[in-house]
């Protein structure tokens, strides 16, 4: 369960906003998405490989 303590006096828009963000920062709606579907384990892997390539890309192109 998430708190956010209130001061006395403050904005009610930024306590929903420092709720949002630390809602955000939990990972909990995405994970929700996630297993609202099912994906291969077989996807799963060749997504990470596609992103690690595209990181190393990204870096190689950084170096020089």
């Amino acid at each position: 369960m998430i708190i956010i303590p209130v001061k006395e006096g403050e904005n009610i828009d930024r306590a929903l906003k420092k709720l949002k963000r630390k809602f955000e920062k939990t990972g909990v709606v995405k994970e929700l998405r996630e297993r609202q579907k099912f994906t291969k384990p077989s996807k799963k892997h060749r997504d990470v490989v596609q992103k690690a390539v595209y990181i190393q890309k990204l870096q190689d192109e950084q170096q020089g």
